[in-house]
């Protein structure tokens, strides 16, 4: 229950249950506010109580966990219930704000009428030096009639109408037919929208000129009949987006056509609008006497940059142009019509084309997936995870034959240094002797990942036979004793190899730069291999310094030999004492004689 007075305004609520044919009432909350220093009238304030009302109960029911089955808002103003049970807008801010906010939050099937003398929220409305506080008062249990069935509660008075309190001079209203003919949202082109309004038009015309007994009209839509299309679907589009302009309009074009008539708030008010014979709003400018300008582009008809007609022309000069040409379709449409923002509309409109993102579609990379463990073993020794791959043929001479020579890349894919060794055929034999070799210079390591079958070795055609003479098996029963795990990657799958092919692509470079002759020995080939293979492990790993900006950057030969090219630093000792013991240890005697 809501009620107000020049003192203040106040509501309370009251929870109403009924079980077993026994009705209880109690109080649950109560709010009340002194009324504001300003004057108000007596109907504000039943206004402002009921708004308090509103959301005095909205608060309640936010925080009971019991559901509310019904609701129902008492008042006894009924100006209050009128301006409830009627068009908000037609009354002024102050009360169409108030009961737009009522009737979000409530019904106004919900808000009845209560006499004041059976209205419990009257005692807080009213000043009382002595007030009842006794638990049997009906401010603690609410009004009489609430103890009894809805069939006995005060009957709902009739409302004679909206009330003319607080209601504006004029009012504008603007019915639309619930299924119009036509829906612009439905249509993707302007020019089939104008032809099937231009269709319809004609329709209509031969409806009312068959009831005339006239002859009605045929044959394929002339130029006037698009033009009327055009200019009906524009009407509809300003009428949505200016109304209240066009209202004013429409009231005062006839008695001062060039006075600025729309209010100073509206965004109108610079462009001077007005009404041309087919009732559409344009723009008055100052190039009016002209002689060499078009009539539309004396007077440009006004257009709301949102409305989806708006978007349909803007589309249709972008296609007539080809999906090209930016700037003259703009130019062409400012002769044309005014629409504001018109390039960040054409913008919109581009982005929404399909032909355009079809043109301009970019191929989106896939994220790189991350790093296996074994590219990521810190602090683990140089060649505890390999990658072993092949790379060649390389001819080499031997005595007055050309024979065939392969070199095995092993690369430790932590520090990734790199290891060569020559194979001398493509037998499973050489390759378990080119993995000893390697193991007996480097040491065992824990993992081997490699190819399978044709991408053992790239894609030369005397290499594809690897799959065949290497028999995968052989190798990993060789090798599984010694605590080595062979893992090759799955098939036809060259880039989980990547790490090591980059690198033999580094390797062949190199050799084709340090090879003097297409032909070498064997003995010239493991010389070359041996350069190269210092070369690729001299190369930086990072460009950022280990120390400071004058130290060198890490390579894999700071891992293998100390430095990174493999120099040995100069140490000079000039303690006697220390060279003699260094001989000592060089000869095998104890430290403590001397000889």
């Amino acid at each position: 229950m809501v009620d107000a007075s020049e003192n203040g305004m106040a509501a309370v609520c009251y929870l109403r249950s009924i079980k077993s044919g026994t009705i209880i009432c109690s109080i649950v909350a109560a709010k009340s506010r002194v009324a504001p220093l300003k004057f108000t009238s007596i109907p504000r304030m039943e206004l402002a109580a009921a708004v308090l009302g509103a959301r005095l109960a909205r608060t309640i029911e936010e925080s009971l966990s019991i559901q509310i089955c019904k609701k129902m808002y008492w008042s006894d103003s009924r100006d209050v219930l009128c301006w409830i049970n009627s068009d908000h807008r037609r009354y002024s801010q102050y009360v169409g704000h108030r009961i737009r906010e009522i009737i979000d939050i409530s019904e106004p099937g919900q808000w009845r009428w209560v006499p004041s003398k059976l209205n419990c929220a009257d005692d807080a409305t009213k000043r009382s030096n002595l007030p009842d506080m006794s638990s049997n008062h009906w401010w603690f249990k609410g009004a009489d009639f609430l103890w009894r069935t809805e069939e006995d509660w005060p009957p709902m008075p009739t409302l004679s109408g909206p009330t003319k309190n607080e209601l504006r001079p004029s009012f504008l209203t603007v019915h639309t037919a619930s299924d119009p003919a036509i829906d612009v949202n439905n249509y993707s082109s302007w020019r089939r929208l104008v032809k099937i309004t231009a269709l319809i038009h004609r329709f209509a015309t031969n409806c009312r000129l068959k009831h005339a007994k006239t002859s009605i009209q045929t044959g394929p839509l002339t130029v006037n009949d698009l033009h009327n299309a055009e200019c009906s679907l524009i009407r509809i589009a300003q009428l949505e987006m200016y109304l209240e302009e066009i209202a004013v309009l429409l009231k005062t074009c006839d008695s001062a056509p060039i006075t600025r008539t729309v209010a100073k708030t509206s965004s109108l008010y610079q462009l001077t609008p007005w009404l041309d014979e087919h009732g559409v709003m344009r723009m008055r400018t100052r190039i009016a006497a002209c002689h060499y300008a078009t009539e539309d582009a004396k007077q440009p008809i006004i257009l709301h940059r949102n409305h989806h007609t708006t978007t349909l022309i803007v589309a249709h000069y972008h296609h007539k142009y080809h999906h090209q040409n930016h700037e003259t379709v703009i130019n062409e449409i400012r002769q044309k019509y005014r629409i504001a923002h018109l390039r960040a509309c054409y913008e919109k409109v581009r982005k929404t084309c399909q032909q355009c993102k079809n043109q301009h579609a970019m191929p989106s990379p896939p994220y790189m997936a991350d790093l296996p463990p074994a590219r990521l073993a810190a602090f683990s020794q140089p060649f505890t995870h390999v990658g072993l791959d092949y790379f060649g043929p390389i001819e080499v001479i031997v005595g007055r034959r050309i024979e065939k020579r392969w070199g095995m890349l092993a690369t430790c894919l932590t520090v990734r240094a790199i290891h060569i060794e020559v194979v001398y055929s493509l037998s499973t034999s050489s390759c378990i002797m080119a993995i000893r070799n390697f193991i007996a210079r480097r040491g065992t390591p824990l993992n081997i990942y490699s190819d399978r079958g044709t991408n053992f070795v790239g894609a030369n055609r005397e290499l594809k036979q690897i799959e065949d003479a290497i028999n995968q098996h052989e190798l990993m029963k060789e090798f599984a004793s010694s605590g080595i795990e062979w893992v090759f990657n799955p098939p036809l799958s060259p880039h989980m190899g990547g790490c090591w092919e980059r690198l033999i692509r580094t390797v062949k470079s190199n050799l084709m730069v340090v090879c003097s002759s297409k032909r070498s020995s064997d003995e010239v080939l493991r010389n070359l291999l041996a350069e190269v293979e210092n070369i690729v492990n001299s190369r930086p790993l990072t460009h950022v310094p280990i120390d400071e900006d004058s130290a060198p950057a890490l390579t894999p030969n700071h891992f293998l030999l100390g430095s990174s090219n493999g120099s040995k630093p100069l140490t000079i000792l000039d303690d006697s004492s220390e060279i003699q013991t260094i001989c000592q240890i060089s000869l095998g005697e104890p430290s403590g004689s001397v000889g």
